[in-house]
This record gives C-alpha cells, structure tokens and sequence, in this order.
C-alpha cells in the first residue's frame, strides 16, 4: 500500500528527535543471520546505515558470517564441530575463517555500502591490534576469549567521515603472540561497544526479540530493565539459544553502554525502525 504526503511528513517529524538525540553519538550494530543472505535485506540493512551515517550516528558495523564459514568448510569437504554454539576452530578452520570474514565477506559489504552512496572501510580485529584475544579454552582451538579493545583505528575511521566494517578475528597475545583467533561476532560487538562507550547495541537476530512465550511471536517483550531481565532468566522465560544474546547484552551494560536491543533482521530497515520510531520493533535492555 502507498504511503500519501502526510504519512511521509509524519514519519520524518517522529523520527527527528531521535536524530537530534543521537547525533554525534555511537551506535554498534552486529550485522549477522538471515540479513546477510537476502539480497533484499542486505539492500534494507546497507540503506538504514548508510542514512545513519549521513544524519551524524557514529556508526560502527560489526558482522558475523557463520553460514558462509559453514558452506566454504562443506565445499572443501571439511566437516563442522560445535560446543555451546561455537565452532571448534583448528588451523584449516581458522583458515577459511579468515579468508571469508576478512576477505570476501568484508569487502563485500563495504561495496555495497559505496555502490549505495555511502564510504565505508573495512577493518578486522587483527588491524592495529584491535582485538586482542587468547585462547577460549583447549577444547575449542583456536576459539579466543577478548582481553582487550584498543577503539583508536574505529575512532579515526569515523573521525574521516567514514564507516567502519569489522570483521571479528584477533589478534593473539602473549604466548599466543601474533596467532589469529576466531571470535563470537555478538561478543565482539558488545566488546567494542563497551570499548567506545556507546550509546546503544544493536544486535541482529533472526527472532522478533524476547518473547514471553516462545510459541507466541506476539509476545514480544518491547522494554526490560536488568533486574527484570534477571528475573526472567530465573523463571525459564529466557533460554536456549536466547541466553548467549542476553549474556552479550549485559556484558555490553555492565561496560557502560546505555541500551541494548535485540532486533529482528529480517524485518526490512529494522535498524531505522528501532531507532526512529516510538514504537520500536525489538526487544531494548537497560
């Protein structure tokens, strides 16, 4: 259905106090799921940031790229390991890594942010060590666990004007020195937006948000406080695979960023959805 005149004019009045509230302010958003294989998605999502950009968001584009890992892997016939929901990364593993989230997935999407106007630059955590990292535990390899942000070189890309696009591999440390190590996408995010004391994260799922009832997908919980949260999680509500989304979003809290939201990528433009509405479509945690 078209939208007339009026409606146009009242969806940018209601936007324009968000505008005004988050310019010059940084936003984090991990990009990831079911918005990454659309073409339609991908187009919403490279729009929404674009416009952020242009409306003065410092905004940071942190993505994952776990299901084209996962088809590279198949194709060189090599077979996949998880525990807890993470990759078993051995040196072959941590090869395709690489090369698919530092190389072909990252400069894809900074092409698809200049082919629609905007100027993006990618980066990786190993870039000006950014992300330092060990390892998680010996069970899962080259899996590393983030002991420090350094946000210089996402501060100076953003002081150019520019967007950055970071793919989550580190850089490894002490005896460690200089390995790659393969990193939680939604970890990394909620890492570098406590790093930039941010003002929100914004994490791309491919659920509507926290739901009271998980076979209701009307159920959606729009605004929780940590106390709230934490009851929640007690009583059961939050769970399975739920919980690793919460956990990135307290950790990003307790580092001092203001909100954390839990979106549905596969809404078309959620990101401007969240932010310039007064509804909202996700899940906000304060």
């Amino acid at each position: 259905m078209s939208i007339n005149l009026k409606e146009r004019v009242e969806v940018l009045t209601e936007a324009l106090p968000y505008i005004q509230k988050f310019r010059g302010k940084t936003i984090v958003v991990k990009y990831g799921g079911n918005a990454m294989l659309s073409n339609e998605l991908k187009a919403a999502v490279i729009q929404d940031v674009i416009l952020m950009a242009y409306v003065g968001i410092r905004t940071v584009l942190v993505h994952g790229g776990g299901p084209e890992i996962e088809a590279l892997l198949k194709k060189i016939g090599k077979e996949s390991r998880f525990l807890n929901g993470l990759r078993h990364t051995d040196e072959e593993t941590m090869e395709v890594v690489q090369m698919v989230l530092c190389g072909k997935l990252n400069k894809d999407i900074c092409s698809l942010i200049h082919q629609a106007g905007g100027r993006a630059v990618g980066l990786s955590g190993i870039d000006g060590a950014m992300l330092k990292a060990a390892p998680l535990n010996k069970e899962l390899g080259l899996v590393g666990e983030i002991h420090s942000v350094d946000p210089s070189l996402i501060n100076s890309v953003l002081d150019s004007g520019l967007i950055p696009v970071i793919s989550t591999v580190a850089y490894g440390t002490g005896e460690h020195e200089g390995q790659s190590f393969n990193i939680n996408a939604d970890i990394a995010a909620a890492k570098i937006a406590a790093a930039m004391n941010a003002e929100k994260l914004l994490l791309m799922t491919d659920v509507r948000g926290i739901l009271r009832n998980v076979d209701d997908p009307d159920s959606l919980i729009k605004e929780l406080s940590r106390s709230e949260l934490d009851a929640l999680k007690k009583d059961g509500i939050v769970n399975k695979g739920m919980i690793p989304k919460v956990d990135c979003c307290i950790m990003a809290l307790d580092g001092g960023v203001k909100k954390a939201h839990i979106i549905d990528g596969r809404i078309p433009h959620v990101l401007l959805n969240e932010l310039f509405t007064d509804e909202g479509v996700g899940t906000v945690i304060f």
